[in-house]
C-alpha cells in the first residue's frame, strides 16, 4: 500500500506522503474536511500538500449533494499548458535574455499596486485594448455565458474579465522555456482564470456563509461552509465555476500562442513549428464524475486528473525540474495526482528566511528574475520534487522530465 491513512473521526484519509513533509496544520486541515457529513468515500491527499483556505491544497475532495466553494478554491481552473517544439537546446541563443523579454512583451503579467480614483492608470497585468484574437475568442466562447452570471450577481460585471483574457498574474503563475533529456525545447505556462474566476470565487464562498447561517457555527472551519444541491446558490455556483473553467483553459491557449508566435518573431531561433497542445489541464476545479459506484463532484484543489493514459504536468519551483507525466488511474486516488511540488513554508517565511544571493544561486542557469520581488517564490520554499513524484509513484508514470533555461513571472 502505497498511501498512508491519517486517523479521522470522520471520513477515512488517505495521503501518498510517504517521504515528504506532512505539516501539522495541513493534518488539522484534512481531519476538518473529513468530518463534513457528504464526503464520498474518504479524502485523497497528494504529495505537494499543504495548508490553504479551508481545506489544504493537494487535496482531492469528493462529495455527493453538496460543494465547498473554499475548497475548490478562488483562482478557478488554474492549471497547466505544454507544448513540444521543433528547436532543440542548440537553437536557443547563449544570452536568453532576448527571449525572456519578447515573452515577457507578448504576454501581460504582474500587478500594478495602488491604482486609485478615477482615470486610475491601466495594470500592467492587463490589456488597454484586447487584441482582437482575444475578443473573437471571448465572443464566441464566452460572452453569453459572461452575461447570464452578471444577471444573477451583478457583482461579477465589475470584475476585470476580457481584459485579462490571454495574461498571467502573479505569485506562482508562470511561462518557462524548457528542455527534455534529450535537450527538445517545451514551452510551458501557469495560469488560472484570473480576476473574473477570483470575484466569482469570493461572492460564492460569502454565500456558503450566509446560506448556512445559524448552522455555520457547527462547522469544524467556518472557510468549509458548503452549497447543498438543489439551492438556487449551488446551481448557480455550479454553472459559474464550469464557464470560469472555461475562460481558464482559454486564458493559457491565448498566452501558450502569444509564446510561440512571440519567440519565432524575434529572429534569435531558427524558425520552427509548436506541435498539437501536449496538455491543457486544471488544478484547482471542480468536475462531475463516478467512483466507487456512485456520480459525485470531484474537487481538485492543487490536484491533477491523472486517468489511465490521460497526460498531465507536475511543476517544480524555479530552478527545479517539471514533469510530463501519464496517469495510471489510481481508484484510491480518485484518479488524480500532485499538482506540483508544494510549498513547505509560507511567503513571508520564505522572504524573512532567504535573501536575494540564496535565490541568484537557487536559480544559476536559468533566465529569470533574481530580486526580491520574487523571493517567495524561490526553490527553497517547496518541497523536494524528487521525493514528491516518488511518493506518487503508483498515481503517474513520467514521459517526459524538463528543465527550466528561462522564467518569466510576474
Amino acid at each position: 500500500m502505497s498511501y498512508q491513512e491519517i486517523p479521522s473521526d470522520g471520513a477515512p484519509i488517505k495521503a501518498w506522503t510517504h517521504g515528504v513533509d506532512l505539516a501539522d496544520n495541513a493534518i488539522e486541515q484534512l481531519k476538518n474536511t473529513a468530518r463534513l457529513p457528504f464526503i464520498h468515500g474518504h479524502v485523497a491527499v497528494m504529495p505537494d500538500v499543504h495548508w490553504g483556505l479551508g481545506a489544504t491544497i493537494g487535496s482531492v475532495i469528493p462529495t455527493v449533494g453538496a460543494i465547498v466553494p473554499a475548497a475548490v478554491g478562488v483562482d478557478l481552473g488554474c492549471g497547466m499548458c505544454a507544448v513540444q517544439t521543433t528547436l532543440t537546446a542548440n537553437d536557443l541563443p547563449d544570452d536568453l535574455r532576448g527571449i525572456r523579454s519578447a515573452i515577457e512583451a507578448a504576454v501581460p503579467h504582474g500587478r500594478t499596486v495602488g491604482r486609485r480614483g478615477k482615470g486610475r492608470q491601466r495594470d500592467k497585468g492587463s490589456w488597454g485594448d484586447p487584441p482582437p484574437r482575444v475578443t473573437r475568442l471571448w465572443d464566441e466562447h464566452l460572452m453569453d455565458g459572461f452575461r447570464r452570471i452578471c444577471e444573477r450577481t451583478p457583482k461579477v460585471k465589475s470584475s476585470n474579465h476580457i481584459v485579462h483574457l490571454g495574461t498571467l498574474g502573479t505569485g506562482n503563475h508562470f511561462i518557462e522555456v524548457c528542455l527534455d533529456t534529450a535537450d527538445n525545447v517545451w514551452f510551458l505556462l501557469h495560469s488560472g482564470s484570473r480576476g473574473v474566476g477570483n470575484r466569482i470565487a469570493s461572492i460564492y464562498i460569502e454565500k456558503a456563509k450566509q446560506d448556512l447561517e445559524d448552522a455555520l457555527g457547527n462547522l469544524p472551519d467556518t472557510n468549509l461552509a458548503y452549497l447543498t444541491e438543489g439551492t438556487r446558490h449551488f446551481d448557480e455556483y455550479v454553472e459559474a465555476v464550469e464557464w470560469a473553467q472555461d475562460f481558464a483553459r482559454l486564458n493559457r491557449k491565448v498566452m501558450m500562442e502569444s509564446v510561440i508566435e512571440a519567440i519565432g518573431h524575434t529572429g534569435l531561433v531558427p524558425r520552427f513549428r509548436a506541435n498539437v497542445v501536449a496538455v491543457n489541464c486544471h488544478h484547482n476545479y471542480v468536475a462531475r464524475e463516478r467512483h466507487f459506484g456512485a456520480d459525485c463532484l470531484v474537487t481538485r484543489k492543487g490536484a491533477v486528473r491523472a486517468g489511465a493514459g490521460e497526460l498531465g504536468i507536475i511543476p517544480g519551483s524555479m530552478g527545479a525540474k517539471s514533469f510530463i507525466v501519464r496517469g495510471k488511474g489510481n481508484a484510491d486516488s480518485f484518479e488524480s495526482c500532485s499538482h506540483g511540488a508544494g510549498r513547505v513554508m509560507s511567503r513571508g517565511e520564505a522572504k524573512r528566511r532567504y535573501t536575494v544571493a540564496d535565490h541568484e544561486e537557487a536559480t544559476k542557469g536559468v533566465e529569470c528574475r533574481k530580486d526580491a520581488g520574487v523571493i517567495d517564490e524561490t526553490p527553497m520554499a517547496y518541497k523536494d520534487i524528487d521525493a514528491v513524484m516518488r511518493a506518487q509513484a503508483d498515481l503517474v508514470e513520467v514521459v517526459h522530465t524538463l528543465r527550466q533555461v528561462v522564467c518569466v513571472k510576474g
